[in-house]
């Protein structure tokens, strides 16, 4: 970040709506030393200064498999229980589970927990030093001037703070807002697919689907294909054998985003998220890309269309 020739690459890289990654990013490196456990219990407990519109809760799956979905729209009657639920966990009491997890290296089919967190648009607008701990620590992230990470203001609709615990998996999805990724405690894998992957992937492309620019597919069952593993859960029907042969053939890329390092994820492209470990990541996103197509990557058609 610091070399003004590696700076001016990854503007073009963002501009031309391709993945990327940045290192050596000051306040992240910052954040990176600041954000303890304790010091985000504070925060969370509004004992941190200045209060902003911060606030978190934590989730819980069966497994180390997490499904957005539409609450609202779930039928349970046809779908089953609900993929995930909210808990009344306080950061510390996940944070103690999360540590537990890398200790013991909790099994992919053991219960899972994942904290998330939110600061609101109106938050950028408050002078710095009124804002909310995530806000200040983060402030390119979360300003009210352009820079290479929230690089159109206007349209950002604020900020969104993850922490995962080790295996915690989340489905392969689309976004319509061009997200930036900051990483400060721990690591993520991230597989990525172009808009165009989106045939492979078996995407729920219909509005009406709670599940909507969410794959249902658990990527970590294709080790099951053709009678492979045993975790003591039933492997893939035929049905869901031949979806994850087919998202075995879809474009992609893999990296791993350790602490201190900013991927960029474009408009409409897929992503897969595993972490690694306790981890920790922020992400902001400015506005979608409608014009951004191309006939290698596909866009906007290709992601939502799913043809």
């Amino acid at each position: 970040y610091g070399d003004p020739e590696q700076r001016a690459a990854a503007f073009r890289y963002r501009d031309a709506e391709l993945p990327f990654k940045v290192t050596g990013v000051p306040e992240l490196e910052e954040a990176r030393r600041t954000w303890t456990v304790g010091y985000l219990e504070d925060g969370f407990a509004r004992r941190l200064g200045p209060v902003g519109t911060e606030s978190g809760y934590a989730e819980t799956s069966k497994n180390n498999f997490f499904i957005f979905f539409n609450q609202a729209r779930w039928i349970r009657d046809k779908l089953g229980p609900y993929p995930t639920e909210k808990t009344n966990w306080s950061f510390g009491q996940w944070a103690s589970h999360a540590r537990r997890a890398d200790e013991e290296r909790l099994p992919a089919t053991d219960r899972h927990y994942y904290f998330q967190a939110g600061v609101d648009r109106p938050d950028r607008a408050k002078p710095e030093a009124e804002r909310g701990f995530i806000s200040r620590d983060l402030p390119s992230f979360s300003g009210s001037e352009p820079t290479l990470f929230n690089f159109d203001p206007s349209r950002a609709k604020g900020m969104q703070c993850r922490f995962g615990e080790r295996g915690v998996t989340a489905a392969s999805h689309y976004d319509g807002g061009r997200n930036m990724v900051a990483m400060v405690h721990g690591a993520k894998r991230y597989i990525l697919s172009p808009p165009k992957a989106c045939k492979y992937l078996a995407v729920e492309a219909e509005r009406s689907h709670p599940g909507f620019r969410h794959s249902m597919l658990n990527f970590g069952r294709m080790s099951r294909l053709d009678g492979g593993g045993d975790d003591g859960v039933p492997g893939p029907d035929d049905a869901e054998q031949e979806k994850l042969r087919r998202a075995s053939a879809a474009p992609a890329v893999e990296t791993v985003l350790r602490r201190g390092e900013v991927l960029y994820i474009p408009s409409f492209w897929f992503h897969y998220i595993t972490s690694l470990q306790m981890s920790a990541q922020c992400n902001t996103r400015s506005g979608r890309e409608e014009a951004g197509a191309t006939e290698e990557f596909g866009g906007q058609a290709d992601a939502v269309g799913c043809k």
